[in-house]
């Protein structure tokens, strides 16, 4: 894939227009019928002085890999760098300062960078992203050598990620749940990172205004706007989302891992998932903001909109919210949501398809599950990493995958298929 290939986020189009708050906004169907299915793959990975790597070079040809040695040595660190593919800070959520290598005595991390050839319909394409000197306080991104912003990485790779992290997804607050479902939001609609992030701008200037006496209303009404404008298309994309993601899910009742509703606590996504369009969310969301100041001013935050959203999930087989279940259960209602995810996403008409990166995931299933995810990672044609401790927890991979042991940041291949 060429570095000049267009996404949601760079094409010039005519459903591609500027809001008067400006924003930009994608006013295209979400399934572009004219475009072809894109198919991309890691063909190869190089890790210098990142983490506990001074260096690293993985090459798999496009192929699964699963990763498996003791804890510490290294395993996550390799899913990591692959996150990092994607606009935000990867899957550990870590600054770009904490992902230098550090040496005994070294007050800071070093520079570092992370590198992947991508093979594509269109070919190979080079990315490259890291901190050219280790005081530098933002990662750079080259795709073949030229410097680009962060939201082009989506034209080449689409990582998901499952990581240990999420294993208390349904136990802790709201917040938690609404970045991992904006994230399965985002991987569809890649414009809906540029919403999130207008929106919670504008919502944090207008909590500062409110805190202050004398707030000048007519700047209120400003903020109040873009904030309407932003959050109605959060709302839409999510609903959206929310829609095909069930449609998946129902469709999927032959595996073994549990079927989940799903579900929106939102006031706005609720109306967007009852027919409402984001033209008609928009002037809802402005008057009700207007209307709340003198109660957001109090409470010191804002108590409506979309910032306040909660995923719903729910076991269906067993009737009670997904909080209620095993932990064994919420990791395979979680792995199941992931994989109807990447099942439309490998489908979808817009490219490239995704790549998965599974952190620990196998050790929570049975042997059955183990098959079963094995089986479909190579159905739906996507590639994925994986980690485990065990060796044997991927006795199904084996002869399907590129087998790696990892020990004390060293790789050694296991099988080569």
């Amino acid at each position: 894939m060429s570095a000049g290939s267009s996404s949601v986020l760079h094409r010039r189009s005519p459903h591609r227009r500027t809001s008067p708050y400006g924003l930009v906004c994608d006013t295209s169907p979400r399934w572009r019928g004219e475009e072809q299915l894109m198919r991309a793959a890691v063909h190869s990975l190089t890790l210098t002085d990142f983490r506990s790597y001074e260096h690293a070079d993985l090459t798999p040809a496009g192929r699964s890999v699963y990763l498996f040695g003791p804890n510490g040595a290294g395993k996550t660190n390799l899913l990591e760098a692959l996150s990092l593919f994607s606009p935000g800070r990867g899957m550990r959520s870590a600054s770009a300062s904490e992902l230098g290598r550090r040496g005994p005595g070294e007050p800071q991390g070093r520079a570092w960078a992370v590198s992947a050839v991508i093979e594509g319909d269109d070919g190979a394409a080079r990315l490259g992203t890291g901190l050219e000197s280790a005081s530098a306080a933002r990662r750079q991104v080259r795709v073949e050598g030229e410097t680009v912003p962060p939201g082009r990485l989506v034209e080449h790779l689409r990582p998901l990620w499952l990581t240990p992290a999420q294993d208390r997804l349904f136990l802790e607050g709201a917040s938690e749940r609404r970045r991992f479902f904006d994230r399965l939001v985002f991987a569809a609609e890649p414009i809906h990172a540029a919403h999130v992030g207008a929106y919670e701008r504008a919502l944090r200037e207008r909590s500062r205004l409110l805190s202050e006496p004398g707030a000048d209303p007519a700047w209120l009404t400003a903020l109040e706007g873009r904030m309407a404008e932003a959050g109605a298309r959060m709302a839409d994309a999510r609903a959206a989302t929310l829609q095909a993601l069930q449609v998946e899910i129902d469709g999927r009742g032959d595996r073994p891992f549990p079927q989940a509703d799903l579900g929106l606590t939102g006031e706005f996504e609720r109306m967007a998932l009852s027919g409402a369009t984001a033209a008609q969310i928009e002037p809802r969301l402005a008057a009700d903001l207007a209307a709340g100041r003198a109660r957001d001013a109090a409470a010191g935050r804002a108590l409506i909109g979309p910032h306040r959203t909660d995923l719903g999930v729910s076991h269906r087989e067993r009737g009670r919210p997904a909080a209620e279940c095993s932990t064994g259960e919420q990791k395979a209602l979680i792995l199941n949501l992931v994989l109807a995810q990447a099942a439309r996403l490998s489908r979808a008409k817009s490219p490239p398809n995704p790549i998965l990166l599974l952190d620990e995931v196998a050790a929570h299933l049975d042997q059955l599950r183990r098959a079963a995810l094995t089986d479909e990672i190579e159905a739906l044609g996507l590639q994925a990493f994986l980690t485990g401790t065990d060796e044997a927890l991927f006795d199904h991979f084996k002869g399907r995958a590129l087998g790696v042991r990892v020990n004390a940041s060293r790789l050694e291949l296991v099988d080569r298929e």
